[in-house]
């Protein structure tokens, strides 16, 4: 933050300069400015501009990708869990622990303590059950959970992680391009398998545009017009 504020100072001050010498130079001009000169001074002031934006750009860029990656470190601990039926006035950490311990062999001494927070996210809408954030008390825990998530096959349920918005928009992109089976998460990044076997991890839409480019949408053909030949009575 600290970068971009001297960036946006330092950009006032030279712009404030060179527009006061420019005025400056108008008013003591003795003759009309010429027109190659008006273009020639543009030239350089649209220069001027469009580099400082562009590095502004650099920098709010790299700034996102700092919070982005704070962001994500302080859900370290948590997973969301899906598809899990709704009750009125139920406890959201029991529900929890009973789905873990019907599905999840690997959650046998898993129990209330081993969690730090858990409730439903948003707001209940028809009968779709909401989502279900569970914040566990120590990683080594979330993780013995997360990598048992196969027993929930078959089940309807869902483990997850909670990743950022734009690492879950890259996320449902990558599924879109290459296929739920070749795409998954893990701590929080984006892992990507493209067509020689490789894996890439991905965090926003502009890295996979690199690993795997969007197509583009197919143009769609008129078809031909039937020809109509005229009938004689």
């Amino acid at each position: 933050m600290d970068t971009l504020k001297q960036s946006l100072a330092d950009l006032s001050t030279h712009f404030s300069t060179s527009m006061a010498a420019f005025q400056e130079g108008l008013q003591n001009s003795q003759v009309t400015p010429s027109t190659e000169r008006l273009a020639a001074d543009f030239a350089t002031f649209r220069a001027f501009i469009l580099t400082a934006l562009e590095s502004l750009q650099q920098q709010v860029t790299l700034m996102a990708q700092q919070m982005d990656r704070q962001e994500m470190h302080s859900r370290r601990k948590m997973l969301l869990l899906h598809g899990v039926k709704e009750e009125k006035d139920e406890d959201t950490a029991a529900v929890v622990v009973k789905v873990m311990g019907d599905h999840l062999k690997a959650s046998a001494s898993f129990n209330a303590s081993d969690i730090s927070r858990c409730h439903r996210k948003g707001r209940l809408v028809g009968d779709k059950p909401r989502t279900i954030l569970v914040k566990f008390k120590n990683v080594a825990t979330r993780d013995q959970i997360w990598f048992g998530k196969t027993g929930l096959k078959g089940s309807g349920m869902i483990l997850s992680e909670f990743l950022t918005k734009p690492r879950h928009d890259a996320f449902m992109a990558a599924r879109q391009r290459v296929g739920v089976s070749r795409c998954w998460t893990r701590n929080g990044v984006v892992v990507v398998q493209s067509p020689d076997g490789k894996q890439h991890r991905v965090a926003t839409l502009g890295e996979l545009d690199k690993v795997c480019p969007a197509k583009p949408p197919a143009t769609r053909t008129a078809a031909p017009v039937p020809r109509i030949s005229a009938r004689h009575s």
